[in-house]
């Protein structure tokens, strides 16, 4: 592998080997050329740099810590787990990160309202903090499934002035979400600015997003070799559309002595409609602009899809997870609902920590693992948000096992 391969990526058209790219309507093109232009000169420019460098200190208490899970590993007997805990970070999860720098984007460009999709509420949440923040207006539009599950996270918006849009079609979760944040975006791509939740999207979303993530897995870098004296053995993430993960990997890529696993939900069964392993049992498609791995029928629309945690709960999957697929370079495993239900409760009983459902995917996997490379060696998993917008579903659902 050629050095500084992946961070020539993607190249000046958006892809990431054959994946990526901008499949867009033509009254789009002009908008997106312009946001590319303008973010490629601002991403180098020391004014925003030093702004977004004061915010994550100062607004979102960067650098996150890393934990070294005592209990849990001597549980488990294997492996030590560590967690990347962007579940303290203002908000509460990774998606603080990249809301700051599309909103300082869409402000420096004279946009007067963000507009964006959310599943878990965790990105709209970050999003409507931004915006209240940098003075702008918001609309988060939102299925109607997820906003009775993850209520909480609604509320939080609505407090923080944005303007949820229910969206009442098709199975009412994330993809359907997406589709009509576009719709909106296309009657007035002019005032307002869409801030995309993940490294999805056509170009320059999938890069822009990416860059603002990659400082989870800098700081990782300094932090774990200031802890343990080396890089970690293991890198483990959860994956939707990919932005926790490719924040945590991004900076480890280089690293070939470091294994990366990226994991998906199988949700309740393989059983078309009840998951959402885009990876696994995808295939090479187009949604929302861009080509990735998709879950697709035979016409080659999406296809219906489900998982326990409303942030993993997409068709697609980011472009360069895609790439980094299909050259072996990051290693993409599934978790089940029930798997990662019982991490959610392991990690909240081991280490009092809960996790988000998301992030809980990671978890269970990292314990599967833990197992199996055995004692010596060493996992690092971005837990990616906490669990308090879950935990009214949880218990609803499953406190009949759980909770006595």
């Amino acid at each position: 592998m050629n050095k500084n391969s992946f961070s020539e990526m993607p190249n000046k058209d958006g892809f990431f080997g054959d994946y990526g790219g901008s499949f867009i309507p033509p009254q789009l093109e002009s908008v997106l050329a312009e946001i590319t232009k303008e973010y490629e000169e601002i991403r180098t420019n020391k004014d925003f740099k030093d702004e977004l460098a004061m915010l994550y200190k100062h607004f979102v208490g960067r650098p996150s810590p890393i934990f070294y899970a005592k209990r849990l590993s001597g549980k488990l007997g294997g492996a030590d787990i560590y967690l990347k805990r962007e579940d303290l970070n203002h908000t509460g999860a990774h998606k603080i990160n990249h809301c700051l720098g599309e909103a300082l984007l869409a402000k420096k460009m004279g946009k007067t309202k963000l507009i964006a999709e959310t599943g878990a509420g965790q990105h709209g949440v970050a999003l409507a903090t931004a915006a209240a923040l940098t003075g702008l207006e918001c609309d988060i539009y939102m299925g109607e499934v997820d906003i009775a599950k993850e209520h909480p996270n609604v509320v939080r918006m609505k407090i923080l002035g944005a303007t949820v849009v229910p969206v009442s079609h098709g199975r009412k979760t994330l993809k359907e979400a997406v589709d009509s944040a576009f719709e909106a975006y296309l009657k007035d791509p002019i005032t307002q600015f869409y801030a995309i939740g993940s490294v999805v999207g056509p170009h320059p979303f999938p890069m822009m997003v990416r860059d603002f993530q990659q400082i989870v897995g800098e700081e990782a870098k300094v932090q774990f070799k200031e802890m343990t004296g080396k890089y970690p053995d293991n890198l483990v993430a959860c994956v939707g559309g990919g932005s926790n993960a490719i924040g945590l990997f991004t900076p480890f890529l280089e690293e070939e002595n470091i294994d990366i696993y990226g994991v998906e939900p199988s949700g309740r069964s393989l059983e078309v409609g009840d998951h959402a392993a885009t990876l696994t049992y995808g295939t090479p498609g187009i949604i929302h602009g861009f080509k990735c791995y998709l879950l697709q029928d035979e016409n080659g629309e999406p296809e219906k899809v489900y998982s326990v945690a409303s942030g993993l709960d997409y068709p697609g999957v980011g472009p360069q997870h895609s790439y980094l697929k299909d050259i072996g370079r990051v290693k993409y495993e599934c978790i089940n609902d029930s798997e990662a239900i019982d991490s959610f409760f392991e990690l909240s009983r081991s280490e009092g920590i809960i996790p988000a459902i998301e992030s809980a995917h990671a978890v269970a996997f990292a314990i599967k693992l833990a197992k199996k490379v055995g004692k010596g060696k060493s996992i690092l998993i971005n837990l990616s948000g906490r669990g308090d917008k879950d935990i009214d579903f949880v218990v609803e659902n499953y406190g009949d096992k759980y909770i006595k």
